[in-house]
Order: C-alpha cells, then structure tokens, then sequence
C-alpha cells in the first residue's frame, strides 16, 4: 500500500510540473516583438518562459491563473474587436508583483471584454521579474514606453484612432500605467525605430488595485517617482477597502490627480481583496468594467 501511495504521489508531482510547462501562455496570431534586437540590457543566456501556478496557488473564480514567469523577451499582442470598432485602444499591464504576471485573469479575460465593448486591445508581455517599480528597474517602463509608441506607430493597419489609445493595468501593471501616466517626457532608452519618435503619453489610464503607489515603510506617504503633473492623462481607479495591498495607493494617486486638476473618478468598495481580474463573484467590487465603459464614454473615448 506504501508503495501505491508512492507511486501516486510521484505521478501527481509529475503532471503538476507537466501541468506548468505546457500551459504557457500562448499568444495570439498578431503579435509582435517590443525589441527586434533585444530587450535593453538582455542577459545572454536567459531562462525560459514558464508557467509558475502549482496545485497550492489560490483559484480565482474558482478557476486557476496562468502565472507567465521568466520573461526576457517582450511582446505586444493584438485583440482587434471582431464586429463594432469604436477605434479606442487599451495596452493593458497584467500585475504580478513585477515578479510574474497573470497573463490570462489579467490579460487576456480583459482583451475579451474590451473587444465586446468595440476596443482594441494591445495586450504586453512585459519583462518579469525584478524588471520594476521604477526606479528600482527601468525595464517594465523601458517596455511600456515602447508599447504606446508601436501602437500609434501602427494605428492606422489596426484601425485604431492614435489619439484615444489609453492603458489598463492591474496590481503591479497598475502602477506600471501610473509610471508610464507620469513618465512620458522621455525615453528610458535609445530610440528604436520610428516607433520611439512617437508620443508615449496614454490618453487615458483605468488603474485596477494599484500597488507602489503608496510607501509602506513611509506611513503609506505617496511614491515620490510618480509626479503627477496636468498633463498626467484622465484616469480611473478602482479597488477594495480590503485589499491587502493597501487600498492607499488607490487614494494617495486620486489625491495628486486631484491637486493637479487632472480628472479621475475613482470607486472604493468595501470587499473585494486582491487579484480578482474581470471574474464575476458576488461582490459588488466585479462590476467594475460596467463603470470603466459608462466613464469612457463619459470621457468620449468612445461612443453610445
């Protein structure tokens, strides 16, 4: 009995470790590289991609997440909407503690709904790990940066109006949206291509429970690298009053925004916790794509 014992718990070790390597993320049929001739400062040899969830990590919805880590080679894929175009963008950041990142609960499930709302999405495979915040590391910034300008480079084959691209990010790929929101004066990086001779600035930013905007060691005093400023973009914000990741940061960013006359609307719930994505529970906090669309069409990023 031992032995059989053994044996099942050799084989369940193995088909999680299978389970890991063959669902990494696949992306789609548009996708591009963000460096044609490699990431800045790219290690020679890097480690391969990997898909990092096991059988302990915490289902969402009640189903698991992919957790894409080892990421050295970025990407920027295309989700064009199949019927109505509204010619609004979203690049969308998936979070993951700038260490992996949630490239479906918090990538491609929102690709999916941008598309049924007529948006684009311009999904980012972006460095992991320890490629953030900035200025820790430059190398997520390096990579957003160099996303919104291959976008707008593209925007007239991809059917996109180069002036209502905006960004969506969740967690870590919050803040990212919330860097790139305050950093877009100049590039981190010697310039590419044609692409990097084009504006950066997103004309909007959705920030879904944005951690590093607010410094624990501080007393949750704001991060002093993101300097809001009026050319800062609109932006929304959304979050629990739970949130492990102190619901501060969502605060601490409106309050910049406000101060420096830059429009926001931002929505405070009192349950919810971290991670959710777009999977629906029955948390009040999980209709908040409803609310992004009343407010980009508030905004007039997109129509009625």
């Amino acid at each position: 009995m031992r032995k059989s014992w053994f044996y099942l718990g050799a084989v369940a070790a193995i088909s999680i470790s299978v389970f890991a390597q063959q669902t990494a993320w696949i992306p789609g049929p548009t996708t591009l590289p963000l460096w044609p001739r490699g990431a800045p400062g790219a290690a020679a040899n890097p480690l391969p991609e990997i898909d990092r969830t096991t059988a302990k990590d915490n289902l969402i919805a009640g189903r698991a997440v992919i957790r894409l880590g080892n990421v050295s080679a970025p990407t920027l894929t295309v989700y064009a909407p199949r019927g109505r175009n509204t010619g609004a963008a979203v690049v969308v950041f998936p979070g993951g503690g700038y260490q992996i990142l949630a490239i479906d609960l918090e990538g491609t499930e929102v690709c999916d709904w941008l598309n049924s709302a007529g948006i684009t999405c311009l999904l980012v495979k972006y460095r992991v790990p320890d490629s953030g915040p900035y200025p820790k590391s430059a190398a997520a910034l390096q990579d957003a940066q160099r996303a919104l300008g291959i976008v707008r480079f593209h925007a007239a084959e991809w059917h996109i109006d180069p002036h209502r691209v905006g960004v969506l990010g969740f967690s870590a790929g919050a803040h990212l949206a919330a860097a790139l929101s305050t950093h877009f004066d100049h590039r981190l990086y010697e310039a590419v291509d044609a692409s990097d001779q084009l504006s950066c600035r997103p004309d909007f930013a959705v920030i879904v429970y944005p951690g590093y905007l607010a410094l624990e060691e501080q007393n949750l005093a704001p991060a002093p690298e993101i300097h809001v400023t009026e050319r800062t973009p609109p932006s929304f914000i959304v979050q629990a009053e739970d949130d492990g990741v102190h619901v501060e940061n969502s605060i601490v960013y409106f309050m910049a925004l406000k101060n420096a006359k830059v429009p926001a609307e931002m929505h405070l719930y009192a349950a919810g916790g971290h991670g959710y994505g777009l999977r629906r529970t029955e948390l009040p906090v999980t209709d908040w794509p409803r609310l992004v669309e009343t407010w980009l069409r508030t905004i007039h990023m997109i129509g009625n």
